[in-house]
C-alpha cells in the first residue's frame, strides 16, 4: 500500500486483465461483531477484508475481551462472555462509521451497572452525526452522554435503565440519514429480545435499502429472524438468541468491483480482445451495491456475470449520459461521477444525500475536485450532475481526496482522459480503509500512453550512492527502482557460474546468459535460477566483474530492452553508468551523482569492513580509480554526465539532503495546476 503524500499517475491508454477483489467491508465489520456476540461459540471467517476499519473493529473486540486468532483473511472468533466485559474500555475506531455505530448499540445494551465505555475515533469521525441512533437508544433507557458536541462522538455509554429496556419494546429511528443507525440497531436488539419481541419503525423513508437487506440475511446466517414489514417496521421476536454458522465465508466487496466495472467500460476495446475479469462477486450478489452493473450498462458498459466473476468490457463509445436515482447505490454511485467525464452530455445523480455524512461531504467533494479537471458540476442537497470537458479543456489536477477512500479510487480513472494529462492523486494511502492494494491491482491490469511513464535517471561512478539515492526517491515517490548494476553484478556472476571468462571473445556467449536471466527479486534477497546471489553480486569480484562484463557491446544490447521494461506504472527511477545517455535518453530529469575517488572510497571502505571484509582504504580508492578509467573510455556507453542532466557532487552532502535536492528538481518537472 502506498504511504507517500502523493501519487501521480500517468497518462492511461489502456486496460485488460483479471483482478481478485478482496472481501467486502460491509460483510466483514459486520460478521466480526455477530461473531462476537455468539457467546461462547466459535466462528471461523474466511476471506475477511484486512484494512484500517477492520482493524478498527478487531483491535476492539479484542479490547472487549475477545479471544481472536487473525492468519492472513482467516479469523477465527470465539464469542464474547458478556457477563466478563472489562469494567471500562476506551475504543477508538479510526474513521470506522461500520464499527463505531454497531458497537455503539450493541455495548449500550451490554453494558452493566459499575461498567463505562468510551467510544471515539479521528478528527473526521467527531463530525459524523451518530445522535439519531442515540436518540433511539436512550428510548430504551441506554445511558450516553456525549464527550464533545451533542450528537456525535465521541461517546461514553454506561448501563441502561433496566426497568425500561424491559417497558420500552418500541423504537423509532429515522431512516433518512444513514442506514447504519437501523443496522446497528438490528444487530443490537437479540441481546435483550429473550422474553419479548421487539420492534423498530422507520420515520421517513429509508435510504440505501440494499445495506439493510445485507444484514438481514447476515443476522439470518447467525440464527436471527427479523420480521420485515415493507422497509418501514421491522421486528425482532422474543427468543432470539445468537447461533454461530461455524464457518462462513465473506464475499468481495461489491463497492470495490464497481472502480473496475468502470475500468472496463472506459479503457477495455473488445475490438482487441481487451477485457476486464473480476473474480470473487458475481450478480447473485447479496450486496446492493452490485446493482452499479445496471447503471454502467445504461451508461455503455458491456458487462457478462457469473456466480463468482464479472467480465467487463466497453460497449458504447463515448460513454452516454445518464439520469439516475442513486439512493439503492450510494457508494458505487460515486463511480459514475466519474464516469461521466468520458459520456456524451450532462450525467445527473439524485437521491444522494447520505454523501454528506460520510467519511467526507462527498457531493462538495465531488464539485470541487471534478471542477479541478476542468469538468461542470452542479450540485444541491442530494444530488450532482456531470457535464465533461471537451478534449482541449482537459486539466492537469492534484485530486484532494478528504481522508476518503473511495475519492481516492474513483479519481484514479480520470488517468485514462484523452487530453492526457496527468493526474495526481493526494494521500492515496487513503484506500487503506478498504482496498489497501488498490494501485496494485490497477497498475497491473492498465497500459500507459507510448513515453508516458516517467523515469528519473540517476547515473555516476562507483560507489557514488546512487543506488541508495535511487532507491530512496523511489519510496518517496511511490515508483519501482532499477538497479541496473545490480543487473551486470548477476550477469557476470551467472557467466561465471557457467564457466565463461568474461572476455570479448565470448561476447555471443555472455550475451546469451544475459538474455537468459532467470531473477526473482525478494526484497533485499535476489535470487538468479533459485540460488540466493546477493553476496555474490556485492563481492569484489562481483564488482570487478560487472564492469568488465558492462563493457561488452552485446551484452548491453541484450540487457537493453530488459532495462526500458522496467518503466512500469506509475514511474521508474534507474540508477546505473547510461540510464540518461542511452537507455532513457527522453526521460524528464536525468541527474549524474558523482564525488572524489577518496570520498567514495571511504565510504565503500566502511561498508566493506562492516560486512567482514577484510580490506584496506588505499586498494579501494586505486580500484575506484581504475574502474573510473575503464567506465569513462569505454568504446561503448562511456560514463558521463547526459547532455541535459543535472550534476550533483555529494561528497559533503547527506544522502536525506541528496533526496531532497532530486525532489526538488523533479517537483519543477512535473508541475502540477
Amino acid at each position: 500500500m502506498y504511504s507517500i503524500p502523493f501519487l501521480d499517475l500517468p497518462a492511461l491508454e489502456s486496460a485488460s486483465g483479471s483482478v481478485l477483489l478482496p472481501g467486502s467491508k460491509s460483510i466483514s465489520n459486520r460478521v466480526l461483531l455477530l461473531a462476537a456476540l455468539c457467546e461462547g461459540q466459535t466462528t471461523v471467517l474466511h476471506d475477511v477484508l484486512s484494512s484500517d476499519d477492520t482493524d478498527a473493529m478487531l483491535t476492539a473486540l479484542r479490547s472487549l475481551g475477545c479471544a481472536i486468532e487473525h492468519k492472513q483473511n482467516t479469523v477465527t472468533i470465539k464469542g464474547l462472555d458478556r457477563h466478563g466485559l472489562p469494567e471500562q474500555a476506551l475504543l477508538h475506531l479510526g474513521n470506522a462509521g461500520t464499527a463505531i455505530r454497531p458497537l455503539t448499540a450493541a455495548l449500550a445494551l451490554l453494558a452493566a451497572p459499575g461498567q463505562r465505555f468510551e467510544l471515539t475515533g479521528v478528527a473526521r469521525m467527531q463530525e459524523r452525526p451518530i445522535g439519531d441512533l442515540v436518540d433511539a437508544l436512550r428510548q430504551l433507557g441506554c445511558d450516553i452522554s456525549y464527550q464533545k458536541t451533542q450528537g456525535y462522538p465521541p461517546l461514553v455509554l454506561q448501563a441502561a435503565n433496566r426497568a425500561e429496556l424491559e417497558r420500552n419494546t418500541c423504537i423509532r429511528i429515522r431512516g433518512d440519514v444513514s442506514s447504519q443507525f437501523l443496522t446497528a440497531m438490528l444487530m443490537a436488539l437479540p441481546l435483550i429480545a429473550q422474553q419479548r419481541d421487539y420492534v423498530i419503525e422507520v420515520v421517513g423513508e429509508l435510504i440505501s435499502k440494499p445495506y439493510i437487506a445485507i444484514t438481514l440475511n447476515l443476522l439470518q446466517r447467525f440464527g436471527i429472524n427479523v420480521c420485515n414489514e415493507n422497509w418501514q417496521r421491522f421486528t425482532v421476536t422474543a427468543g432470539s438468541r445468537y447461533q454461530s454458522p461455524g464457518v462462513l465465508y465473506v464475499e468481495a466487496d461489491a463497492s470495490s468491483a464497481s472502480y473496475f466495472v468502470a475500468l472496463g467500460a472506459i479503457a477495455c476495446d473488445p475490438a482487441v480482445g481487451h477485457a476486464i475479469t473480476i473474480q470473487g462477486v458475481g450478480e447473485d450478489s447479496i450486496q446492493g451495491d452490485i446493482r452499479f452493473i445496471e447503471a454502467a450498462r445504461q451508461m455503455g458498459a458491456h458487462v457478462e456475470t457469473g456466480p463468482n466473476w464479472l467480465k467487463v468490457q466497453r460497449g458504447s463509445w463515448p460513454l452516454k449520459a445518464i439520469e439516475l436515482d442513486a439512493n439503492h447505490i450510494p457508494d458505487a454511485a460515486m463511480t459514475l461521477a466519474v464516469m461521466a467525464l468520458y459520456a456524451e452530455g450532462t450525467t445527473r445523480i439524485t437521491n444522494i444525500g447520505s454523501w454528506r455524512v460520510k467519511e467526507t461531504d462527498r457531493i462538495d467533494a465531488m464539485v470541487a475536485e471534478l471542477g479541478k479537471l476542468g469538468a461542470t458540476v452542479e450540485s444541491g442537497a442530494d444530488w450532482l450532475t456531470v457535464t465533461p470537458p471537451a478534449q482541449a479543456q482537459w486539466r492537469s489536477a492534484s485530486i484532494g481526496t478528504y481522508d476518503d477512500h473511495r475519492m481516492a479510487m474513483c479519481f484514479a480513472l480520470a488517468a485514462f482522459n484523452p487530453a492526457a494529462v496527468m493526474v495526481r492523486i493526494e494521500d492515496p494511502r487513503c484506500v487503506g480503509k478498504t482496498f489497501p492494494d488498490y494501485f496494485e491491482a490497477l497498475f497491473s491490469v492498465t497500459r500507459p500512453k507510448a513515453g508516458a511513464v516517467p523515469v528519473i535517471c540517476i547515473d555516476g561512478p562507483s560507489a557514488s550512492g546512487k543506488g541508495t539515492l535511487a532507491a530512496m526517491v523511489a519510496e518517496r515517490l511511490g515508483y519501482h527502482a532499477l538497479d541496473s548494476g545490480a543487473l551486470y553484478r548477476i550477469a557476470g556472476v551467472a557467466a561465471r557460474r557457467q564457466g565463461l571468462d568474461i572476455a570479448a571473445e565470448h561476447a555471443d556467449a555472455l550475451a546469451d546468459v544475459a538474455r537468459s536471466l532467470q531473477l526473482v527479486f525478494d526484497g533485499e534477497k535476489v535470487l538468479l535460477e533459485g540460488d540466493d546471489v546477493t553476496a555474490a553480486i556485492r563481492s569484489d569480484q562481483g564488482s570487478r566483474d560487472a564492469s568488465l562484463i558492462s563493457a561488452i557491446p552485446a551484452v548491453r544490447d541484450a540487457l537493453l530492452q530488459w532495462q526500458r521494461g522496467c518503466a512500469h506504472v506509475p514511474g521508474l527511477v534507474a540508477d546505473g553508468r547510461d540510464m540518461g545517455t542511452v537507455v532513457f535518453p527522453q526521460a524528464p530529469l536525468k541527474v549524474f551523482l558523482t564525488a572524489s575517488a577518496e570520498k567514495r572510497a571511504e565510504r565503500r571502505y566502511k561498508q566493506l569492513i562492516s560486512q567482514g571484509f577484510d580490506v584496506t582504504l588505499t586498494t579501494l580508492r586505486e580500484e575506484l580509480e581504475a574502474r573510473d578509467l575503464r567506465d569513462t573510455t569505454r568504446t561503448v556507453a562511456p560514463l558521463k554526465p547526459a547532455a541535459d542532466a543535472k550534476v550533483l557532487d555529494n561528497s559533503d552532502m547527506s544522502v536525506d539532503a541528496a533526496v531532497e535536492q532530486v525532489l526538488q528538481w523533479w517537483a519543477q518537472v512535473r508541475s502540477v495546476a
